[in-house]
């Protein structure tokens, strides 16, 4: 018999679609976020709430998180009121948020202690990608677990791949941030460069996105960069806390990654300049305003 009980934490730009998902495809699911009032659409839906991440564990048989973080991972996880305090062995504990690789591995240590798996799952495809459940995962632990909770990632994601050991997950979301990094200092030249020149920048966007230059980032974010548009599908102030733990992790491989130390350092003015809550797409804006 498969999994049923589902708890799941944070219910912000991400979670609160993945949650839905979740709901559409039958699984029972309770919730937990700092301010009940914003669980109200998925309550609404059949969704039970719960006061804290113990209380939610405690009745779970798999316990999902989609925060801001490393620092509210750990708390919700590891805290005194934490997931795992109250987690029955034999459950599961699925870490969904950007994080860090070495905390990835001290949860699954700590859980497997308690005779708990902890998975590291973190996503791709932005707002779109999980309103649309094509988003895709990258998961980390052991792969029982991740074949016993598959049903649950294709609930919410078109492309779910297993990458290995705890913090695998993680690893690879790395590399997908840093890809992710340079491409939109690209995306947004080009775009500026367009502008600059007289031409019709929505007909380059047209032109480009079907040739070699194209991209995810071209295609979904260009348009609205064009359209002033910078509604956060993805907080800039998040996307700087990725970059930092890839290039943390990084050094510690002594690897050198330039591009990805540049695209920090801009997106770190925007956020000087109080833009931290826009989203990644305003990048633009640092080319633009200069």
């Amino acid at each position: 018999m498969g999994i049923k009980k589902i708890g799941f934490i944070g219910i912000g730009v991400m979670g609160k679609s993945m949650a839905a998902n979740l709901l559409r495809a039958g699984f029972e699911l309770s919730v937990y976020t700092r301010r009940q009032e914003t669980a109200g659409e998925l309550l609404a839906q059949g969704a039970k709430w719960q006061s804290s991440p113990a209380a939610l564990a405690a009745e779970a048989e798999a316990v999902l998180s989609m925060v801001g973080y490393p620092a509210d991972v750990e708390a919700i996880y590891l805290g005194k009121e934490g997931a795992l305090a109250a987690a029955r062995a034999g459950s599961y504990l699925v870490d969904m948020t950007t994080s860090s690789p070495a905390l990835a591995q001290k949860i699954a240590a700590a859980a497997a202690v308690k005779g708990v798996q902890a998975l590291d799952a973190p996503v791709s495809g932005g707002d779109s990608g999980a309103k649309n459940a094509t988003l895709a995962i990258m998961v980390g632990g052991e792969r029982q677990a991740y074949e016993t909770l598959l049903p649950l990632f294709k609930a919410m994601g078109k492309t779910i791949c297993y990458f290995g050991a705890a913090g695998s997950g993680q690893y690879a979301k790395m590399s997908n941030q840093i890809a992710i990094a340079s491409n939109m200092m690209g995306v947004c030249e080009a775009l500026a460069y367009a502008k600059k020149s007289g031409l019709d920048p929505e007909a380059v966007l047209r032109t480009i996105s079907t040739g070699a230059a194209g991209s995810w980032s071209l295609a979904n974010l260009g348009p609205r960069m064009l359209k002033g548009d910078y509604a956060p599908g993805f907080f800039i102030k998040h996307f700087i806390k990725d970059m930092r733990i890839a290039i943390e992790s990084a050094e510690t491989m002594e690897l050198e990654l330039p591009g990805l130390k540049l695209a920090k350092k801009l997106y770190d003015e925007l956020a000087a300049a109080g833009k931290e809550n826009l989203g990644t797409q305003a990048l633009l804006q640092r080319y633009l305003d200069k």
